[in-house]
C-alpha cells in the first residue's frame, strides 16, 4: 500500500477542471470546520469495526455529506461529460459515488490508529485550501490539502491533494481508461464503474 493509495480515501478527490466560481461568503473557519467534521466521521468509521459492504455504506454517506459529489464526478468524467445526457450524468454520479466508497473504503483498515490534524486554512483563488497533517503508524507525517468551496450553497470539499498529487486527476485518468475500453460509450462506462472499485 503506497502512501498515495492509503490516503486516497478522501475521495476521491477532484481536479482543477472543476474550480468553482468565486464565492467568499465562506470563511476560513467554515472551511476548517468542514474538514474537522469530515475527519471526525472518517475516524469514527475506521474505529467502528465494520468491514466490507457495511463499511463501504458508511464511507459513501461520509462522501455524500462532505464532498461536492456532482462536481467531482463531472470532473472525473472530463470532456465526455459534455456529451452525456442529464440522465446519464445522474447515473454516472451515483455509480461514481459507489465506486469511490468501495475502492477507498476497502483500505480503511490501514488507518486504524491514524491521526489527522488541521493545520491551516487560507483562500486560494475562488476557494479555500485546508492543510492537514496525517500521522500514520510506521510512516513519517505528511500533508494532505483539502480544497473547499461553497459554490453548491454550503462548504464542501471538491479535491484532495497529497504531497502535490491531485487525487481527482488520478481518478480522471482511470475513468478515462474505462471509457476508452468502452469505445466512448457512456452507458458502457456507467456499467463498468458500477462493477469496479
Amino acid at each position: 500500500m503506497t502512501r498515495r493509495g492509503v490516503i486516497g480515501l478522501g475521495l476521491a478527490g477532484a481536479a482543477a477542471l472543476a474550480i468553482p466560481a468565486p464565492s467568499f461568503a465562506m470563511t476560513d473557519d467554515d472551511a476548517r470546520a468542514l474538514i474537522d467534521k469530515a475527519i471526525a466521521d472518517v475516524n469514527g468509521a475506521i474505529e467502528s469495526g465494520k468491514t466490507g459492504p457495511a463499511l463501504y455504506a458508511v464511507f459513501e454517506q461520509i462522501f455524500t455529506k462532505y464532498a461536492d459529489v456532482p462536481t467531482i464526478a463531472r470532473s472525473a468524467l472530463g470532456t465526455a461529460s459534455r456529451q452525456a445526457t442529464p440522465a446519464q450524468m445522474n447515473q454516472f454520479t451515483t455509480a461514481f459515488r459507489g465506486y469511490v466508497a468501495r475502492k477507498y473504503g476497502s483500505r480503511f483498515r490501514e488507518f486504524i490508529g491514524a491521526k489527522f490534524e488541521v493545520q491551516d486554512a487560507e483562500p486560494v483563488k475562488s476557494f479555500y485550501e485546508v492543510t492537514t497533517t496525517a500521522f500514520l503508524r510506521g510512516r513519517n507525517p505528511f500533508n494532505v490539502v483539502w480544497q473547499v468551496s461553497d459554490k453548491s450553497g454550503r462548504p464542501l470539499f471538491f479535491n484532495i491533494i497529497i504531497e502535490g498529487v491531485n487525487m481527482l486527476a488520478a481518478e480522471r485518468t482511470e475513468i478515462g481508461a474505462m471509457l476508452d475500453q468502452q469505445q466512448g460509450d457512456i452507458d458502457g462506462l456507467i456499467r463498468s464503474v458500477q462493477a469496479a472499485g
